[in-house]
């Protein structure tokens, strides 16, 4: 009966039932069967949300959320514009680099399409761009930032992991690099490829445009310098952060009204924190029951049956979550996912940092990839376009992904420089 109610929850999930509806029930069906009361869910959550780290969350959400609705994003454009657009591929060199820089704070690759796919993408076909291109680069570039802090991707991945954060936050900056170097260098080669005309470069232009968005570019610099440097802890940073983007959207670029527009900002700013928490709480209550049923001790026995070596598992390892990116949400994925591999990979000693990376990297990916990949369904809604042709625009932008991957999972020194 019990493995017929599993079967069943996997159809209604699948079908579209909320997840926390899915992963609460499963979570009472497996302390039925492993004879154990149903209080161990409510006590792991409680760990959970009495968690530190846990504070950082709804006020990085916020941070985000208030950017989104204020001007950063015509402001960041602007600047990367007056910076790379004299370059060959100038423009998609922009794109990547503002939406990057707008995903690190956004937390969510969709707000980033939403917020720049329908500003970036009428200027990049009328600069001469091909709309294959245009649509596979902002399909993909949403998912950009999410390796640089203060990304919540990590955040969660480090609360769920009990993985150091700001360890987290320095092993990504390197392969986040990487990855837009990659990227540059092809909308460099497509622009040239194409004859796409360039912008002239104007000093007073560039110098009028920082000046525009100094304040929105000296925050991930006072966040690294803050963490990194011992000033600040993970959340004493989230709560500078969310107080500063607030006071400079109000007080400096007078985007946002405080009377008018903070109430419906916290409440979308909670919304999106309480739809992360729930499933957060119920699935970690449901992994702790697994692991008191020492699932993954069994699924390590029968890894070592067939696997011999690091390199074989790194591979059987990218493969599986590839698969688990495109079919579930970041969020979801790393908390179920997470508990279940730590422990396997720790045992072929892999660094649980690099682990991270690694995990994050594929989830990335499976932000483009069908069935569930959410940046091909946001951006089929944003530009009317049909999720196939966008998938295929994504193509030659996934290609150059997958082959990241593999460079920052077999060179873990790209996510572990910081410990040299």
């Amino acid at each position: 009966m019990i493995t017929l109610a599993i079967i069943l929850l996997i159809i209604i999930a699948l079908l579209g039932v909320p997840l926390f509806s899915a992963l609460a029930a499963g979570g009472l069906l497996a302390s039925q069967a492993l004879d154990l009361s149903p209080d161990l869910l409510i006590i792991e959550m409680n760990r959970l949300a009495s968690s530190p780290n846990m504070i950082a969350l709804p006020l990085f959400i916020l941070s985000g959320v208030i950017m989104s609705s204020g001007g950063a994003p015509q402001r960041l454009v602007c600047f990367f514009r007056a910076a790379f657009g004299w370059l060959p591929g100038g423009l998609a060199i922009v794109s990547i680099g503002a939406c990057a820089f707008f995903t690190m704070f956004s937390g969510a690759s969709g707000v980033t399409i939403l917020a720049l796919g329908g500003l970036l993408y009428p200027i990049l076909k009328d600069e001469g761009y091909k709309e294959k291109f245009s649509l596979g680069l902002l399909t993909t570039s949403g998912s950009l930032g999410l390796l640089f802090p203060p990304s919540l991707a990590i955040l969660v991945f480090g609360i769920v992991a009990g993985v150091s954060i700001e360890k987290l936050f320095m092993a990504g900056i390197v392969p986040g690099i990487l990855l837009m170097i990659m990227l540059a260098l092809y909308s460099s080669f497509m622009g040239h490829k194409h004859a796409v005309a360039r912008t002239e470069f104007k000093l007073s232009l560039l110098i009028s445009s920082a000046r525009g968005c100094a304040w929105d570019l000296l925050l991930p610099v006072a966040i690294i310098v803050g963490i990194f440097g011992g000033f600040v802890s993970i959340m004493e940073a989230a709560a500078v952060t969310a107080s500063y983007v607030l006071f400079i959207e109000t007080s400096v670029y007078h985007q946002i009204n405080l009377r008018t527009q903070l109430f419906p900002l916290l409440i979308e700013a909670s919304v999106l924190f309480g739809s992360l928490l729930i499933i957060l709480l119920i699935a970690l209550g449901l992994t702790n029951l697994l692991i008191d049923a020492q699932i993954p001790m069994k699924m390590l026995a029968f890894l070592e049956q067939h696997i011999d070596s690091k390199l074989q598992f790194l591979l059987l390892l990218n493969l599986f979550l590839l698969l688990v990116g495109a079919m579930m949400d970041i969020f979801s994925a790393i908390v179920v996912v997470v508990p279940l591999i730590l422990p396997l990979a720790v045992r072929y000693g892999i660094d649980p940092v690099h682990l991270g990376i690694i995990f994050l990297a594929n989830l990335e990916i499976g932000y483009s990839t069908p069935p569930v990949g959410i940046n091909l369904f946001i951006a089929s809604e944003r530009f009317r376009q049909p999720v196939v042709k966008l998938f295929k625009a994504t193509l030659p932008f996934l290609l150059l992904m997958f082959v990241w991957l593999m460079i920052i999972t077999y060179i873990p020194e790209l996510s572990l420089w910081w410990k040299n």
